[in-house]
């Protein structure tokens, strides 16, 4: 039993106080958002697939940068072993 000034109230009447205005108040930031009309289900799926694509995406660009930076560097070591090889060899 909880008193506030000459207010009383039981447990369950403070829970079910609390509960109602969390209700309320997940009502009001869904409205904010814009979640909350019968297409909201369908909102959610399309930005749980757009951050999932997003997230593949990200992957993909760092897999890619990694292998022409890897490539480049290869070429780059074929390239002076090449001309290291051409300059050192030959009639001397």
């Amino acid at each position: 039993m909880l008193t506030m000034g000459n207010v009383t109230l039981t447990s369950e009447e403070l829970e079910a106080m609390l509960d109602r205005v969390a209700k309320r108040g997940a009502r009001a930031a869904l409205e904010e958002l814009g979640l909350h009309d019968d297409s909201a289900a369908k909102d959610i799926d399309q930005l749980r697939n757009l951050l999932v694509s997003w997230r593949d995406t990200k992957k993909a660009v760092w897999s890619t940068a990694v292998k022409v930076f890897t490539t480049t560097l290869l070429m780059f070591i074929i390239a002076a072993v090449g001309f290291y090889v051409k300059n050192n060899t030959g009639p001397q």
